[in-house]
C-alpha cells in the first residue's frame, strides 16, 4: 500500500460541512469524500491518504482514509488543462481541523517525518516509504485502532 498526502486550506475553501463530517466519522459512520489530487495519477484503490491543514494554525493532520477510485477528469474551468483529477475516499478518522490537529505541523519537523514535504502546494504528493511507516505507527498510537470503512459510502463534497 502506498500513502498520499492531500492539502486542505482554509484560505482557499473553508469547508463549512467539516464539524458535521468529523462528528460523523467520530460516530463510525462511513463517511466519503471527493478530493482533488493535483496530477497524481498512480493513486490507486486502497491507497492511504492523509489530509494536511496548511496556511492558517492549528497547521498538521487532522484525517486519514483509504482510497475508494482512482483518480478522473472532472470539468474545471479555472484549470489550464480544463479539467481537474480527482480521487474518491473514505474517512477511518477525522476531527474538525479548524480547533485541532492529530500531528501539530511542528511534530512533522522531526526525524524520520522530517525527510517528507509536507507543505505541498497541492494534492497527490506521494508520501515517502521510509516517512510512511513511522507516520502510521504515530497515528495508530494517537488516534487508536480503526476498522477500515466499508467503501461502499456515499460521497459527501467535491
Amino acid at each position: 500500500m502506498t500513502a498520499f498526502l492531500l492539502i486542505w486550506s482554509p484560505r482557499k475553501w473553508p469547508w463549512p460541512e467539516l464539524p458535521d463530517m468529523a462528528k460523523r466519522v467520530a460516530a463510525g459512520e462511513a463517511v466519503a469524500d471527493v478530493w482533488g489530487c493535483g496530477v497524481a495519477r498512480g493513486i490507486m484503490p486502497g491507497d492511504r491518504v492523509f489530509v494536511h491543514r496548511v496556511a492558517q494554525e492549528p497547521k498538521g493532520l487532522f484525517a486519514s482514509g483509504y482510497v475508494t477510485r482512482a483518480p478522473y477528469e472532472v470539468p474545471d474551468a479555472a484549470s489550464k488543462r480544463g479539467y481537474r483529477l480527482c480521487i474518491d475516499f473514505v474517512y477511518d478518522w477525522l476531527v474538525d481541523a479548524r480547533e485541532e490537529v492529530v500531528i501539530p505541523r511542528d511534530a512533522l519537523r522531526t526525524h524520520p517525518f522530517s525527510v517528507q514535504t509536507w507543505d505541498a502546494q497541492s494534492s497527490g504528493t506521494s508520501i515517502k516509504p521510509m516517512v510512511e511507516g513511522a507516520l502510521e505507527k504515530r497515528w495508530k498510537e494517537l488516534t487508536g485502532a480503526r476498522i477500515r470503512p466499508a467503501l461502499a459510502a456515499g460521497k459527501n463534497r467535491k
